[in-house]
């Protein structure tokens, strides 16, 4: 009797210890630790040492393209809603795609960074009133900033992981985060180059954005009754894009790898996505 007790407490010990190691384990009981093995960014995380393989790599968008125009249909651009999300403080925007530093911005910070730069110096509130009360034009003065529509804001990157699971036998796409630019052929963009305006966290966005908002849509133009959430059609791969940056002991871009030569750069990135459809291909092959 003696032993049969021992045995099931034994075995009793062995299925708490296994239920407390997976607990340990799981994504959602250890999002806000350190060292969990998993990456708190993804959107659907996959632990370290079922890994096999992983590039980081950039990629551009354009959202004037065909392909990318059902992410900016009319008043409901990708870019506006990302905006309100801020302005109404249900996002974070964050300084750049290195979320790990955490630095985010202010709202203020964030207005300031799609405001247009404007050679004429900003007219203090005194000013106005005074000009108000003799009966000038302030609009016409321009008195106040001017801010960049959704509608400039056509320039995008993505940064994701491409991941080799090894338990489940595919390749994942995992999208961390999004940047918004400023492109560098607008006529109010006065420098003449692309300027980040903020990164956002992908995950975030599914969460607290895309999902079950009307707004957050992907445009079928060809089924109105077949347009699609924005997780899905990123999910789905639904875009137009090409790689600029794969991750390197530099940490540089193509385009400065082959010494700024834009053509070359061109080049490298139909390269670069030859060689990762190729690995993808041969990891079939055996």
């Amino acid at each position: 009797m003696k032993k049969i007790s021992v045995i099931l407490s034994g075995l009793l010990f062995a299925s708490n210890l296994i239920i407390a190691q997976e607990a340990a384990e799981s994504p959602e009981a250890t999002s806000g630790a350190e060292n969990t093995g998993y990456n708190k960014f993804s959107v659907r995380p996959i632990h370290e040492s079922d890994i096999m393989y992983k590039k980081t790599i950039i990629r551009a968008l354009d959202l004037r393209e065909k392909q990318n125009k059902p992410l900016f249909s009319k008043n409901r651009e990708l870019t506006r809603l990302l905006i309100d999300a801020v302005q109404r403080g249900d996002i974070k925007a964050y300084a750049t795609d290195s979320l790990y530093d955490g630095k985010t911005l202010t709202i203020e910070e964030f207005n300031e960074r799609i405001k247009m730069p404007s050679e004429q110096a900003e007219l203090s509130a005194e000013e106005l009133e005074i000009m108000k009360a003799n009966g000038e034009d302030i609009a016409a003065i321009g008195g106040g900033p001017n801010y960049y529509f959704p509608t400039d804001l056509y320039q995008m990157e993505i940064k994701e992981d491409i991941i080799f699971d090894k338990q489940r036998s595919r390749l994942y796409y995992d999208i961390h985060a999004i940047t918004v630019y400023v492109p560098a052929d607008h006529p109010a963009n006065i420098r003449g180059i692309q300027t980040p305006i903020a990164s956002f966290e992908y995950k975030e966005l599914v969460n607290k954005l895309f999902k079950d908002n009307p707004k957050a849509i992907w445009f079928n133009p060809q089924n109105d009754q077949q347009h699609k959430n924005l997780a899905d059609a990123f999910e789905l791969r639904l875009f137009s894009s090409y790689i600029i940056k794969v991750s390197n002991p530099n940490d540089a871009y193509l385009v400065d790898i082959y010494g700024g030569d834009q053509q070359k750069g061109i080049m490298a990135a139909q390269w670069a996505a030859f060689e990762l459809l190729e690995y993808e291909h041969n990891l079939w092959e055996f």
